[in-house]
């Protein structure tokens, strides 16, 4: 098993269990993208494995991404943990790379 989840409310919460890899990232992607579009929730929360993902897994992370933002919803990445700085994705994100956004200020990680 790649990834779990859970629907609270109506957010799916997304967890990846493992850090991705070239074989195994198309289908994590897949997993998330089939969930949004069965669940249709309005927001989507996915937790990394790791506060340092690989490559592959902010591949899968990106794409997850762009798809939410052509529907419209909302998502957010954590690391590990509940109290877990949010990863900032998207267009409006405003910086080359992924930046962490904790307590409100944003800093690099």
């Amino acid at each position: 098993m790649i990834i779990s989840h859970h629907i609270s409310e109506s957010a799916l919460h997304v967890k990846i269990l493992q850090e991705l890899n070239v074989t195994n990232r198309a289908a994590a992607a897949l997993q998330i993208e089939s969930l949004v579009h069965a669940r249709r929730p309005t927001l989507v929360t996915i937790e990394l494995p790791t506060h340092a993902p690989s490559p592959m897994t902010l591949s899968a992370l990106a794409r997850a991404s762009r798809m939410c933002e052509s529907l419209g919803i909302p998502l957010t990445a954590t690391g590990p943990g509940e109290q877990a700085p949010r990863l900032l994705l998207g267009h409006n994100a405003g910086a080359a790379r992924p930046q962490w956004l904790e307590h409100g200020a944003r800093h690099d990680h």
